[in-house]
């Protein structure tokens, strides 16, 4: 763990060959002041960009053998460091090649193990390209459920957060086809992702009571039953449950109306039950400003709220918005400053 005051957070570089090495190198280096963002990639990629970017960016490369043997070197604000993650072949822009899908996983474990080890106080992720990783022979569902996997965590939630007022929303599930979710929402399950929300933002958000606003399943919470029984049968049920834990979580509300400013007013985040619940709402009021955030994990993780942009990676550097990156680190910051006060 870093003793300095700005905190060590990884940044996984993502699909090479989208935009995630362009923005996580401009956000690394524009909140350098604040945030040591050492960088997980292809050096060589990497150093390519710094110098197309801007003569002022500097880079160190090492590898993570390196690392592992001797720690990271000492830092300074004036330079950022690079963890050599080397591609198979060179990445074209706006151009998947599932040879470098290795490299894209050696990044994610690179930054889990300097994560438990302590080397790392947060991780940030750039998007990667599923199908690059699944071409290259290796089963990949995504970085929520990959990083549950790597630290054992048999149950994770996925949260976004962004807008103004700030608005923060957990999935009881994440990425299901619609005619799987019911199935997917039982008592156990929900109850567990009720604890997690509320057990993680109060040691990650220094939330002293988190006040969770519950959506149901069904449209008007299932109208007394007459548009479905998960509300009275597993939805009810199971925040009572959690409110006899301690846990301030109440509904379930109809998701059409909740999300209103009279509803969301003293609420510290909204469980929706499904992905397209819940999320549509948030990407409206903070799309490219975001942030993609697991709960439930023993380490820090965020990242951003879009995908690898092929189409604007193959225009060439200056078409990306790496907002969502910059709000990604900032969130990890204040997050492992939370953890580290708890």
């Amino acid at each position: 763990m870093s003793t300095g005051k700005r905190p060590v957070i990884a940044i996984t570089c993502g699909e090479p060959a989208g935009i995630g090495p362009e923005i996580s190198l401009r956000a690394a280096w524009e909140l350098r002041a604040e945030i040591d963002g050492v960088l997980l990639g292809d050096a060589a990629l990497l150093s390519m960009l710094a110098e197309d970017i801007s003569p002022d960016i500097r880079l160190s490369a090492l590898s993570w053998q390196a690392v592992r043997n001797n720690g990271l070197p000492q830092r300074s604000p004036e330079r950022l460091t690079v963890i050599d993650c080397p591609l198979a072949v060179p990445a074209q822009p706006g151009q998947l090649d599932a040879r470098n899908g290795g490299a894209v996983l050696q990044t994610l474990d690179v930054a889990i193990a300097g994560a438990r080890d302590g080397l790392f106080e947060a991780i940030v992720t750039a998007p990667l390209q599923k199908s690059t990783i699944n071409d290259a022979g290796v089963p990949f569902t995504g970085h929520t459920e990959y990083l549950a996997e790597k630290t054992a965590t048999p149950q994770v939630v996925m949260m976004l957060a962004g807008g103004t007022p700030l608005l923060r929303v957990a999935l009881a599930t994440t990425h299901l086809a619609l005619k799987d979710v019911p199935a997917a929402i039982t008592f156990d399950s929900l109850s567990t992702t009720l604890d997690i929300v509320h057990r993680d933002l109060k040691a990650k958000f220094g939330i002293a009571r988190p006040r969770i606003l519950v959506t149901g399943l069904n449209p008007h919470a299932g109208e007394n039953g007459y548009l479905g029984r998960e509300e009275i049968d597993v939805i009810a049920p199971a925040l009572q449950s959690a409110q006899a834990r301690g846990i301030d979580a109440i509904g379930p509300y109809p998701a059409d109306t909740l999300f209103q400013p009279r509803h969301l007013e003293g609420a510290d985040c909204v469980l929706a039950m499904y992905h397209d619940q819940g999320l549509p709402v948030l990407k409206h009021a903070s799309f490219g400003r975001g942030v993609n955030i697991t709960l439930g994990l023993p380490i820090i993780r965020t990242s951003v709220d879009h995908g690898t942009a092929l189409d604007l990676a193959a225009k060439g550097l200056g078409h990306a918005d790496h907002g969502s990156m910059k709000e990604a680190l900032a969130v990890a910051a204040r997050m492992a400053a939370s953890k580290a006060s708890a």
